[in-house]
């Protein structure tokens, strides 16, 4: 059988399981079972343990359940509340600067935890009512959180960004300087919406007797920044060559749950083992789908199917800028229908060798395909974070969640294309830290 016609018998079985509500990881392991014994028969089975295996035997995988840890430890503590307080206090004469503050916790929790669903519960469950009870409309307050949130997945450390550079042999350390810039640039973006949209109809919202003294401002400030040091910290290490991203993971892990329990006072054993717990499960989930996706990547490899992709999008008589809108549209649209980590591990193995053979530099391609998964987090059916806030506020509708994240959901195609014409953005910083690539 033609191997693209292969290819679209997969996608088709693939994406009918994931519809039916089957977990990603067996959705991507019967899927390739299937098609492996349709190939080899039962002795497909042979080969089955020893991919999986394969797939997670890897050094680096070690630091996704230890930046999770991480993640985890803060999000169980008052540091997202305390980093809400802190920037509400500088920003709340602002012309919606309550709204303003709300993204600019987004982002820093976002490098905090890595994780995009985290960040919005914790920001959306301090912000969202108090936006909404200053009268800020709930779709503006819903999909400022739920845009915000992406950034979880692009500000560093990011697991996102720590699988594609496994899955494609690209410096991590590179790859999480790439995402600063970048992930400032969609922070900026956001904010000059919101303040423009809060100038244009009034939204001040500051109470007559309301006033924070310079003194206010400073004395919160104390109990955030020793957790942003922890990530200039991580950082350091990690583009000073001082340490490995599993060895930063693991530091920076440690660090943390010591200031959660000194600064908060953490110290009860069932809030310690939940945040373990909560770090555990995740990793869990997250290494099942790395290795349900190396065993995809194997059966789309076996039987040709990625080969013959490749051949055919070579073949394509366009210029790389026009293959590099449809290789962009794809990734849209794979964005709809499966989380970021799956659609990067099944993706980035096939798509990286045709955009370094078009002269795109594979560290700037892995933003902007990070930047594609953002749009999927805000976009129906999956819309992970549209989801999170809509359990968050139960009585806003799913749909006004989605239409307050429109604007938002158009500020992320701008940064791609920003992103498209001036490569620079990202590319920029890990050349001035660590050097160009040889």
């Amino acid at each position: 059988m033609d191997p693209l016609i292969l290819g679209l018998l997969a996608a088709v079985v693939l994406i009918m399981l994931l519809l039916s509500g089957m977990p990603v990881a067996f959705a991507l392991g019967f899927t390739a079972i299937f098609f492996l014994i349709i190939d080899d028969g039962i002795g497909a089975f042979d080969v089955v343990a020893d991919t999986l295996f394969a797939s997670l035997d890897e050094f680096a995988l070690l630091s996704i359940p230890m930046f999770l840890l991480m993640g985890s430890a803060i999000a169980a503590s008052r540091a997202g509340s305390d980093l809400y307080e802190a920037l509400d206090r500088w920003l709340y004469r602002i012309p919606g600067g309550l709204l303003i503050s709300n993204i600019g916790a987004c982002g820093v929790f976002a490098a905090l935890t890595g994780s995009s669903p985290a960040t919005c519960a914790a920001i959306g469950k301090m912000g969202i009512p108090e936006m909404r009870k200053r009268g800020y409309p709930a779709s503006l307050a819903t999909g400022a959180i739920a845009a915000g949130g992406t950034l979880g997945i692009l500000i560093p450390p990011s697991i996102t960004m720590i699988v594609y550079g496994i899955a494609t042999e690209t410096s991590i350390g590179r790859l999480f300087m790439a995402g600063v810039l970048p992930g400032a640039m969609l922070m900026l973006l956001f904010m000059s919406w919101s303040w423009f949209y809060a100038y244009k109809n009034g939204y001040h919202f500051v109470e007559r007797n309301k006033h924070y003294s310079l003194r206010d401002k400073f004395i919160v400030l104390p109990k955030i920044l020793p957790f942003l040091l922890l990530i200039v910290l991580v950082l350091w290490a990690l583009y000073g060559g001082v340490a490995t991203p599993s060895e930063a993971s693991g530091v920076g892990a440690f660090i943390s749950i010591i200031l959660v329990m000194i600064i908060y006072r953490v110290w009860q054993p069932s809030v310690l083992w939940e945040i373990v717990r909560s770090a555990t499960r995740e990793s869990v989930m997250l290494m099942m789908i790395i290795g349900m996706a190396g065993l995809f990547s194997y059966m789309m490899s076996s039987l040709y199917i990625t080969q013959g992709i490749a051949e055919w999008i070579a073949a394509m008589d366009v210029n790389k800028w026009q293959l590099l809108i449809y290789i962009n549209i794809f990734l849209l649209v794979a964005g709809l229908f499966l989380p970021p980590v799956a659609v990067i591990l099944m993706t980035s193995p096939t798509l990286v060798p045709i955009i370094t053979q078009a002269g795109f530099d594979p560290i700037w391609f892995g933003v902007m395909l990070t930047l594609n998964m953002e749009i999927g987090l805000i976009t129906p059916p999956v819309g992970l974070n549209l989801y999170v806030i809509n359990s968050i506020v139960k009585d806003v509708e799913l749909k006004t969640v989605l239409w307050g994240a429109l604007p938002f959901m158009l500020c992320l195609v701008f940064g791609i294309f920003l992103l498209t014409m001036f490569p620079a953005i990202a590319t920029w910083l890990p050349d001035y830290l660590m050097g160009p690539v040889n």
